[in-house]
C-alpha cells in the first residue's frame, strides 16, 4: 500500500489536477486558519459603504445580485489604459469591455468598488439598420454607473434598451490606492513606494469596474502609464515602453489567453529586477522560457535560492502533467507587503516577502520547508485554477485541494527522503479539528453571497480536501484514479469545471460508483466521520470486527444525531501485518477478518490514509499501544488523533492519553513527535491553574526534555527543525527556566541589547518563542529596544515574528506601549493583526487587552489587513469563560456593520469557547492526576 510517496511507474501521472496558499500554510487564511495557499486561506469582501442602496423588485433582473451576476451577459475582452504613480495617493484610467449580451436590456450588472467613474457609455455594434450609427455602424449610447451593494455590485443604466448582441462599455474612472492590502494598494518601504494589485477572491473590483467572477474568463490587453525607470509587472510580456511626458513611460504588454480577473497581475515601483537565463524547451514546452524575480529595491540578492530552486520545480511538474507550462514567461514577485502568503497571479506569482526572500545562501529548517511548500503549490495553479478554473466559488476545492494534495507528491520527487509526505498527512489530519464543529462547512456547499466567499478559504477547502483526495487515491489505486483525473483536465483545459464535472469524467474514466460516491459524500457533507471498532472473537479463534460509523462530536457539542452516513474506503491492519481494506457504506457493518485467527490487535486506519476518526474500548487501545513499534508513521499520526479526539468526546481515560503523548514524544520522525504539541498548549491554557502549575510544567518537561538533548548537535534539517520547535514548546508552556535563559541571552544578543549585536546568534525558526521570552524576561527596557531594532533590521520574517512577541507582553505596565504600536503607521496590517491576536492568549494581561480590544475595534478593524477582518471574532478564541462567551455575543452584535462575513468566525469562536467550557472539568481532572 503506497504513502503520500509517488510509485515509479505512475510518474507520468501525478499531478494530473494538482493545482492551486500554506493556507492553509493556506495562500489567503490568517495564522489562526490552518492552511497552503495556501494556505490550503483574501481581501474583504465589503468596502466602503454604498450611500446608495438596491430597491426593491419581484423581477430577479431587477434586483442587485448579491452573488453571482445574472449568466446572460459575459465579458470577451478587457483593454484597460491606467495612470499608476505609487508616489500619488490615486490612479486613474479608461477599460474598454467588450460584452456579449444574450437578451435586449436597458441596464446590466458589472463589479466596481470604490472607484470614481466620470464618464461613461455603451458602444452598440451591429446596429439596427434604422438606428443612427456612426461611420463604423455602431451607436454610442451614454450610460450611468451606480454603486449599489456594499460588496461592490454595479447598476449601469442605458437610458434606453440595448438590442441582444455585442456592446462595447467604456469607461473613464479613477480610484484610491488602498491602505490596508486590498485591491490595487500601495506600501511604502525604506522610503520607496510600490503599488501592487491583489485580485483574488472579488477584490480585481476594487481597480478595475468589470465582471469578477472566476467563471467569467476574457482576454486582456493592458497598458500602464507609471514613473519612469520605474518597473511594470503584468500577466503578459512587455512589448514596448515610450515616452509618456512629465517623468512618465507607458509600458503595453502582450494580450492575455482568457483569464478570471482573480487572476490579474499589476505591480509598478523600484523593484530589483533579476534576470536568470530561459528555462530550456523540453518534449512538452518548444519554447525556452523567461525567468525573472522582483524584489524591492535592495533585496534582489535575497531572490536567489528561490530563483535557484524553479526550473527543477517548474521540470517537475510539466514532465507529470504532461502539458507545457501555459503561459509566455515566469515572473516571481516578492511584495513588500501582501495580505496572503502568496497568490497565484497568471505569469507573475506573487508572494508576501517573508515567505520567499532568503539572506544568505541557506535558509533555516522551517523557513525552507514553508518556502518549497508556497512555491510548488503557487506553480500547479498555473495549470490548475488557471488553465482549469472553477466557475463559481462554491468549486474552490478544485483548484485549491488539488493543488495541496499535488505539492507534496511533486515536493517528493524533487526530494524522496525530505518527509513531504509526513507533512502532508500531518497537514490533513488538522483539518478534523474544524471539521469537528457544528459551524463547520462542507467542502462544496452552496455561496450565494459575495461577503461570504472568503469564508471558503480555510481549512475545509485546503486540508480536508488534501486528505479526501489522498484517500481515494491509496484506496482505489493510483492506476484508476489518476489517469481520470488527466482526462479531466484535458476536456477543460483553458475552460471551466464544476464538481459535477468533475464527478461525471472521473465516473465515466473509472467505472467506478463507489469512487464517486465517496468524493460526493465526503465533499458535499460536512463533518468528520467516527468508527466505533469491536473486535470479536469466537472460541474457535475466528474473528470478526463490528464497525459503527457516525459524525463524531466532541463534549458539550451542539451537533444533532441526523443519521449522518458516508462511503467510506476503509482499510485495517491486525497483527498479521495484511492490511485488509473493505467499502463501508452502512451505519452498521460487521467484517470478518482476513486469516480468522483473532488479532493481537487492530489497527483500524492502515497507512493512516483514511478521513476519519476511530475509537475503541480501553482494553483495546492498550493492545494497540502496546504495538507502537509496530506502527509506521502516517498510522501513529492517525493514532494520536484518534486518541486525543476519544479524550475530548469523554471516551478515553487520562492514563491512556498519558500514554499516546509519551510513546510520540520519543518517535524517530519530527511530525508524530509534534502531533500533541497543539493539544497540549491548548490544556496548558485552559485546565492548570497555580495550584497544579508546578506538576503539569514537570510532566512537559520530562516528556521533552530528553528529546532536546538528543537532538542537540544534530545537523540534518528535520532535527534542527525540531530541536526548535520543542525549545519554544519548553520555554512557553513548560516554563522550563534553563530553555529560557538560553533564548532570552539569544535574543539579547541577536538584537544587541546590552551588548554588540550578533546577527547570528539567532536563527529564524527561533525568532519568535525567543522574542517572546526576552520581552517577559528581560529588563523593561528589552520592548522599547526591540521597536526600535525593528526600525534597522531589514528582515521581513523578523518583523513578523517581533510584532507576535511583542503581544505577549505579561507586564501590565507596558500594555500601552503595544496597544499605541498596534494602531500606528510603525506596524503593518498584517504584524498588526498578529500583535492583537497574541495579546489575548496571555492569562496574565488577557482581561486588560479584552478590555482594550472592545474599546478600540473599530480602530482595529479598520487597522488590520481588510480581507482578514471577518476574522476579528477569532481574536476570543483562548476564552474559555460562560461570562467571557456572552461578552463576546454583546461586541460582534453591536459591531455587526463594520464586519461583512464574519458570521462563520463569530459562530466558529463562539463553540470553540463553548467547547472549552464543556471539557473543563475533565482536564483539570486530567492533570491534577499528574499529582
Amino acid at each position: 500500500m503506497q504513502k503520500f510517496a509517488l510509485p515509479a511507474l505512475l510518474a507520468g501521472l501525478i499531478l494530473l489536477t494538482a493545482c492551486g496558499s500554506d493556507k492553509k500554510n493556506t495562500e489567503d487564511t490568517p495564522p489562526t486558519e490552518p492552511a497552503a495557499k495556501s494556505e490550503q486561506g483574501a481581501a474583504p469582501e465589503a468596502s466602503e459603504k454604498s450611500a446608495s442602496q438596491p430597491q426593491a423588485s419581484t423581477n430577479p433582473r431587477e434586483q442587485a445580485p448579491a452573488g453571482r451576476l445574472p449568466d446572460d451577459v459575459r465579458p470577451t475582452a478587457y483593454r484597460l489604459d491606467l495612470t499608476l504613480d505609487p508616489r500619488q495617493d490615486t490612479f486613474h484610467g479608461q477599460v474598454d469591455i467588450d460584452i456579449e449580451l444574450d437578451k435586449a436590456s436597458d441596464h446590466i450588472w458589472i463589479h466596481g468598488n470604490n472607484i470614481n467613474v466620470s464618464d461613461i457609455n455603451a458602444v452598440v455594434h451591429a446596429v439596427n439598420e434604422n438606428a443612427a450609427a456612426n461611420a463604423e455602424g455602431e451607436k454610442v449610447v451614454p450610460a450611468e454607473y451606480k454603486q449599489v451593494l456594499d460588496s461592490g455590485v454595479v447598476r449601469v443604466d442605458f437610458g434606453e434598451e440595448i438590442p441582444a448582441g455585442k456592446i462595447t462599455l467604456r469607461i473613464q474612472y479613477s480610484a484610491p490606492f488602498d491602505k490596508n492590502l486590498a485591491g490595487l494598494f500601495k506600501v511604502e518601504e525604506k522610503g520607496d513606494a510600490y503599488a501592487l494589485a491583489k485580485s483574488e477572491s472579488i477584490q480585481a473590483r476594487r481597480f478595475l469596474p468589470g465582471f469578477d467572477e472566476p467563471g467569467l474568463k476574457a482576454t486582456y490587453d493592458i497598458s500602464l502609464t507609471v514613473p519612469e525607470g520605474y518597473e511594470a509587472i503584468s500577466n503578459e510580456p512587455e512589448t514596448a515602453r515610450n515616452d509618456a511626458g512629465n517623468g512618465m513611460q507607458k509600458v503595453t504588454f502582450a494580450q492575455s489567453p482568457p483569464m478570471p480577473t482573480y487572476l490579474l497581475s499589476l505591480a509598478v515601483g523600484p523593484f530589483d529586477v533579476v534576470e536568470r537565463p530561459a528555462i530550456p524547451a523540453n518534449q512538452y514546452r518548444k519554447e525556452p522560457l523567461p525567468l525573472r524575480g522582483f524584489a524591492r529595491k535592495g533585496r534582489g540578492k535575497d531572490l536567489q535560492y528561490v530563483l535557484d530552486i524553479t526550473p527543477q520545480m517548474l521540470r517537475v511538474f510539466e514532465e507529470q502533467i504532461r502539458r507545457p507550462y501555459p503561459f509566455r514567461k515566469l515572473d516571481i514577485i516578492a511584495a513588500p507587503q501582501w495580505p496572503s502568503g502568496a497568490t497565484e497571479l497568471s505569469a507573475a506569482i506573487t508572494y508576501r516577502e517573508q515567505r520567499i526572500l532568503v539572506d544568505g545562501d541557506e535558509p533555516a529548517p522551517g523557513q525552507r520547508l514553508a518556502l518549497l511548500g508556497i512555491h510548488a503549490h503557487e506553480i500547479a495553479h498555473m495549470w490548475f485554477g488557471n488553465l482549469v478554473t472553477p466557475p463559481w466559488w462554491d468549486d474552490l476545492w478544485l483548484k485549491e485541494g488539488f493543488a495541496t494534495w499535488g505539492t507534496p507528491l511533486a515536493l517528493t520527487i524533487m526530494e524522496p527522503d525530505g518527509g513531504h509526505d509526513l507533512n502532508a498527512a500531518a497537514r490533513a489530519i488538522s483539518a478534523m479539528k474544524m471539521d469537528s464543529l457544528a459551524s463547520t462547512r462542507a467542502i462544496r456547499e452552496p455561496i450565494t453571497d459575495n461577503n461570504n466567499i472568503r469564508n471558503a478559504y480555510d481549512a475545509i477547502t485546503y486540508l480536508k480536501s488534501l486528505g479526501v483526495i489522498h484517500m481515494v487515491d491509496e484506496y482505489f489505486g493510483a492506476d484508476v484514479f489518476r489517469p481520470a483525473l488527466g482526462r479531466y483536465v484535458e476536456k477543460f483545459a483553458d475552460g471551466v469545471a464544476d464538481s459535477p464535472d468533475f464527478y461525471r469524467v472521473i465516473g465515466d474514466e473509472t467505472d467506478s460508483p463507489q469512487l464517486t460516491e465517496t468524493f460526493r459524500t465526503f465533499v458535499e457533507q460536512k463533518g468528520v466521520p467516527l468508527l466505533s471498532v469491536t473486535v470479536d472473537c469466537n472460541t474457535e479463534g475466528n474473528a470478526q470486527v463490528h464497525i459503527t460509523q457516525e459524525r463524531y462530536k466532541p463534549l458539550g457539542s451542539p451537533i444533532a444525531d441526523a443519521g449522518q452516513q458516508w462511503s467510506i474506503p476503509l482499510c485495517m491492519r491486525g497483527s498479521s501485518g495484511v492490511a485488509q481494506c473493505e467499502f463501508l457504506t452502512d451505519s452498521k457493518q460487521t467484517l470478518a477478518l482476513s486469516g480468522g485467527a483473532c488479532p493481537k490487535w487492530v489497527m483500524p486506519n492502515a497507512n493512516g490514509s483514511g478521513y476519519y476518526r476511530f475509537n475503541m474500548d480501553e482494553k483495546q487501545w492498550e493492545k494497540l499501544l502496546g504495538a507502537y513499534d509496530s506502527l509506521n508513521a502516517t498510522e501513529r499520526l492517525s493514532l494520536i488523533d484518534s486518541a486525543f479526539a476519544a479524550f475530548e468526546a469523554g471516551q478515553l481515560t487520562p492514563a491512556t492519553l498519558f500514554e499516546v503523548v509519551r510513546l510520540s514524544a520519543i518517535s524517530d520522525k519530527r511530525q508524530v513527535v509534534e502531533a500533541p504539541l497543539a493539544y497540549l498548549s491548548k490544556y496548558s491554557d485552559h485546565y492548570v491553574d497555580r495550584n497544579h502549575a508546578d506538576s503539569w510544567h514537570a510532566f512537559l518537561r520530562k516528556l521533552y526534555s530528553e528529546k532536546v538533548n538528543e537532538l542537540s548537535g544534530k545537523d540534518d534539517a528535520e532535527s534542527k527543525l525540531l530541536n526548535s520547535r520543542l525549545l519554544g514548546f519548553l520555554a512557553l508552556e513548560a516554563k522550563d527556566k534553563e530553555v529560557r535563559k538560553q533564548l532570552q541571552e539569544k535574543a539579547e544578543r541577536f538584537t544587541g541589547f546590552g551588548v554588540a549585536r550578533d546577527p547570528k546568534a539567532l536563527d529564524s525558526d527561533l525568532y519568535e518563542s525567543a522574542l517572546t521570552v526576552a520581552i517577559q524576561d528581560s529588563d523593561k527596557n528589552f520592548l522599547e529596544h526591540l521597536i526600535q531594532v525593528r526600525k534597522q533590521i531589514d528582515d521581513p520574517l523578523f518583523e513578523n515574528a517581533s510584532a507576535n512577541a511583542m503581544g505577549r507582553v505579561t507586564d501590565p505596565s507596558q500594555l500601552h506601549i503595544i496597544h499605541d504600536l498596534a494602531l500606528s503607521d510603525d506596524l503593518g496590517p498584517r504584524e498588526a493583526f498578529g500583535l492583537v491576536m497574541n495579546s489575548m492568549g496571555s492569562s496574565e494581561v488577557q482581561a486588560l487587552n479584552w478590555l482594550w480590544l472592545q474599546e478600540n475595534l473599530a480602530a482595529i478593524v479598520e487597522k488590520i489587513p481588510g480581507q482578514w477582518r471577518r476574522n476579528t471574532p477569532r481574536f476570543s478564541t483562548k476564552f474559555c469563560d460562560p461570562q467571557e462567551l456572552r461578552e463576546v455575543k454583546i461586541l460582534f452584535a453591536d459591531h455587526h456593520e463594520i464586519i461583512p462575513g464574519f458570521e462563520r468566525a463569530l459562530a466558529q469562536t463562539e463553540e470553540s469557547i463553548q467547547l472549552c467550557i464543556a471539557l473543563k472539568d475533565k482536564g483539570t481532572a486530567m492533570v491534577d492526576s499528574l499529582r
